[in-house]
């Protein structure tokens, strides 16, 4: 980047980049395309990377791979599961990232690490993410190379990790392990005999029991749903040749993990919520993985019917991992009933549960703006009766 071109981004750091790039800049020097990358990059980095956003000689990748690349907030994660499961590990230990792209996960998991390794095919984003490293003083291994050829060649490694492409070669979005690029399944055998650990960066959208025999309950050691604001991310699985134990699921939410064993996931009781109880709405972590009966164990709460994934407790639980509210009228769909309910109530938080009706068409129905205070979960019962659930947050 030329210094016509650095001083335009510091100018213009604040400004709307397509405003900028329809004004077009005076000076030729200027690399206009080049620099409205690195605005519209910085700017996406002060949510996604602030500690990154605030350093002078960053350079930022085209907008594809900044909205691909890991948050701030999940790549700690990933470096903490680094350190944790490197306690009992004695001797020099070693990490080796097969697929670098933008280096995010790979500059935070190589703290925890004596030696660290990136492996990238792109040579653009080899170049930018070289740069980033020396800029950020990361003492680390690069190799503009493909991943696949660098494995046949390596000959051990504490740590590998892999986060395969989820795009087809015409940049279609794809999920299944078989369909990234590149196929873990073809090299789990290579990789396991390689390295101690495995960690594979995967689509939230993959079911993670099917994932887990995809690639071998034998091999999997933990999986994690990691979500921020209650928004899933990322699946990572970590694996262990001839892992001896059941595979243990974290939810992870915000930084807060619930953990359970693969086998505690499966159905819980039912119950019908009364007057003053505690309602809980699981995070969205938790909802993917399914871990409903262990939910009731852990928390002493019960579930309102088996696809309705809410839950009530007679007392607060204050670290429920999800949200909590209490109770104050539980209504039949009875057009009498209701208008009784919300002849005074202007706006509602609405949330639909195993019920036939969208969150739209019955903010309709019951003439509701949205809003304020008053939360409605409309939900069917064991018993098939479906009901509305009016409650206030816990604690207000």
């Amino acid at each position: 980047m030329n210094e016509a071109t650095k001083n335009y981004v510091r100018q213009h750091a604040d400004d709307d980049v397509r405003m900028l790039a329809l004004r077009g800049s005076k000076d030729a020097d200027v690399d206009m395309t080049l620099a409205l990358q690195q605005i519209q990059g910085r700017q996406t980095a002060r949510t996604k990377l602030p500690s990154w956003a605030i350093v002078e000689g960053i350079v930022f990748p085209p907008h594809l791979n900044m909205e691909q690349c890991s948050s701030e907030q999940t790549a700690r994660y990933k470096a903490a599961i680094c350190r944790r499961l490197l306690l009992d590990h004695t001797g020099a230990t070693s990490l080796v990232d097969l697929t670098g792209g933008f280096g995010v996960d790979f500059a935070w998991m190589s703290e925890a690490f004596v030696k660290a390794t990136y492996v990238e095919r792109n040579s653009e984003l080899f170049a930018i993410s070289s740069n980033n490293f020396r800029v950020l003083n990361k003492q680390v291994e690069t190799h503009n190379a493909d991943g696949i050829d660098f494995l046949h060649q390596l000959e051990n490694a504490t740590m590998i990790f892999l986060d395969p492409a989820r795009r087809d070669d015409k940049g279609a979005r794809t999920y299944g392990i078989a369909d990234c690029t590149p196929n873990v399944l073809e090299m789990k055998d290579e990789l396991l005999q390689k390295a101690d650990f495995v960690m594979l960066k995967l689509s939230p959208m993959l079911d993670w029991r099917k994932t887990v025999t995809d690639l071998g309950e034998a091999n999997v050691k933990e999986v994690h749903i990691v979500s921020v604001q209650n928004e899933c991310k990322e699946m990572l699985v970590v694996m262990q040749k001839e892992n001896r134990q059941q595979p243990v699921v974290h939810c992870v939410n915000d930084g807060v993990d619930f953990v359970v064993s693969a086998e505690e996931v499966v159905s819980s009781s039912f119950s019908v919520p009364q007057v003053s109880q505690f309602l809980y709405e699981p995070n969205a972590s938790v909802m993917k993985a399914g871990c409903f009966n262990a939910l009731s164990t852990a928390f002493s709460v019960q579930q309102l019917a088996q696809n309705s994934h809410l839950f009530v407790s007679d007392h607060l639980v204050a670290d429920f991992p999800g949200r909590c509210f209490q109770i104050t009228a539980v209504s039949s769909m009875n057009k009498q009933e209701l208008k009784k309910l919300f002849h005074d109530v202007r706006q509602a938080n609405i949330t639909v549960r195993n019920f036939p009706l969208s969150v739209a068409e019955l903010r309709k129905k019951l003439k509701l703006g949205d809003g304020g205070e008053t939360y409605v979960f409309a939900t069917t019962f064991a018993d098939g009766q479906r009901v509305l659930i009016v409650c206030k947050k816990a604690g207000h």
